[in-house]
Parts: structure tokens; C-alpha cells; sequence
């Protein structure tokens, strides 16, 4: 593996361990500054670009997942250069998420591209 190689394997897991973090912390302003200012988000509800649209994605997701009795399980990491992948489980006072997955391309330091599903079921 190069060095080049290992840099960019390095830099997008910091991005995405920064990213988790903030997520973790509730910390809007953190996670939106992982993303490029054009980057995209690509959902089963449709695509997101930039930080207008983001905003209100992840604002409900801090609002749900801070609520008392949340808990989020990390199944699989991996990042291979500027591709990072992940597989999670997670409950929430309104929601089971059975299977959560993300990937994200990262570029010079930024959360490009991501895209995200889950198997998620309302508890009510």
C-alpha cells in the first residue's frame, strides 16, 4: 500500500470518526461540517445536496435519537481510501432500526457523497 494510499485511508476515517462522534454528541453543527458545501445524500425519501437540505435530515435524527432510551450498535466499519461503510442497529423511543447502512465517499478532508437505508419499523 503506498502512502498516498494509507493518507487517504487515514483522512477519511477521521472524517468518519468525527462524524460518529458528533452524531453521538447530538452535535449539528459538527456533523454538517463534515460535508462539502454541494455534497449529497442519497435516501430511500429521495436525494439531499448541500447544507440547506441536510440541516432538517439530520436535525430530526438528533431530536429522535436524544431522546431517553436511545442506544446505537455498530455492526461493521470499513474504509478502503476515500470509501468509508458501515452497518448498525439502533432503537429509539419511536423507532427500531434493525438494519442501518451508510457509505460515504470522502474528499480533501469532506463528506462528498453519502448514501443511507434501513429496515426501520415505528414502535407505535
Amino acid at each position: 500500500m503506498s502512502v498516498a494510499e494509507r493518507r487517504d485511508i487515514a483522512m477519511t476515517r477521521d472524517v468518519l470518526d468525527h462524524h460518529l462522534k458528533c452524531f453521538g454528541a447530538g452535535d449539528l453543527k459538527g456533523i454538517l461540517s463534515d460535508y462539502a458545501p454541494d455534497a449529497v445524500l442519497f435516501t430511500a425519501d429521495g436525494l439531499l445536496r448541500g447544507a440547506g437540505a441536510l440541516r432538517p435530515f439530520f436535525q430530526a435524527l438528533i431530536a429522535e435519537f436524544g431522546k431517553p432510551g436511545a442506544a446505537f450498535r455498530m455492526q461493521q466499519y470499513f474504509v478502503e481510501g476515500d470509501y468509508a461503510y458501515i452497518v448498525w442497529n439502533a432503537e429509539t423511543a419511536d423507532n427500531v432500526y434493525e438494519l442501518g447502512t451508510d457509505t460515504f465517499i470522502v474528499r480533501d478532508g469532506k463528506i462528498v457523497a453519502q448514501s443511507f437505508t434501513g429496515k426501520i419499523s415505528p414502535k407505535r
